[in-house]
């Protein structure tokens, strides 16, 4: 009985995940959020596999079975949160992306945490905690902001540079 429960929390966030990517989606520009999309899929994927692996994290409860890593949680749910997170801090300073890192990362870890006491979707092994959780969280929404950061200069130095040779052509 508990087990059916489980698997229908993670259909549940199965298609609000997908309902909320096409939301975020259509607001533009489309080619940075499905860019912070697979990003975060990747570095999630990565520290997930790594906490797995070092026995930290444990999955008892998963929808697809072959993966030792929670792909609901790392190629769904936390690239979604990241592209909103991107979406409300796209024009903020550090303070305010700092900020609402915080207001991103809290709810996510008191989830993760909540999940993990009341359910088999998630268990802490040896020495992992809600902290570790919420730092591993904040790091990664900091990190694609970051590397965001720097796709989007390179976009724009490359456009201009394109734009003059464009010029000097005609």
């Amino acid at each position: 009985m508990r087990k059916q429960l489980e698997i229908t929390i993670l259909r549940s966030l199965f298609v609000v995940g997908i309902a909320s990517f096409f939301n975020l989606i259509r607001k533009p520009p489309i080619k940075d959020w499905v860019i912070i999309f697979l990003l975060k899929s990747y570095i999630a994927s990565i520290f997930d596999a790594i906490f797995v692996k070092k026995g930290y994290l444990k999955y008892p409860v998963n929808l697809f079975k072959v993966f030792d890593i929670s792909v609901l949680f790392s190629y769904l749910i936390f690239p979604v949160t990241c592209i909103y997170f991107n979406q409300v801090t796209r024009n903020s300073s550090l303070i305010g992306i700092l900020a609402k890192c915080l207001l991103f990362s809290a709810p996510s870890a008191l989830a993760e945490h909540w999940l993990e006491r009341k359910t088999n979707l998630i268990k802490y092994k040896k020495s992992w905690n809600s902290f570790y959780s919420f730092g591993t969280i904040a790091c990664t929404f900091l990190m694609v902001r970051f590397l965001m950061i720097i796709i989007r200069k390179e976009s724009r130095r490359q456009n201009s540079r394109s734009a003059k040779r464009k010029g000097e052509k005609n």
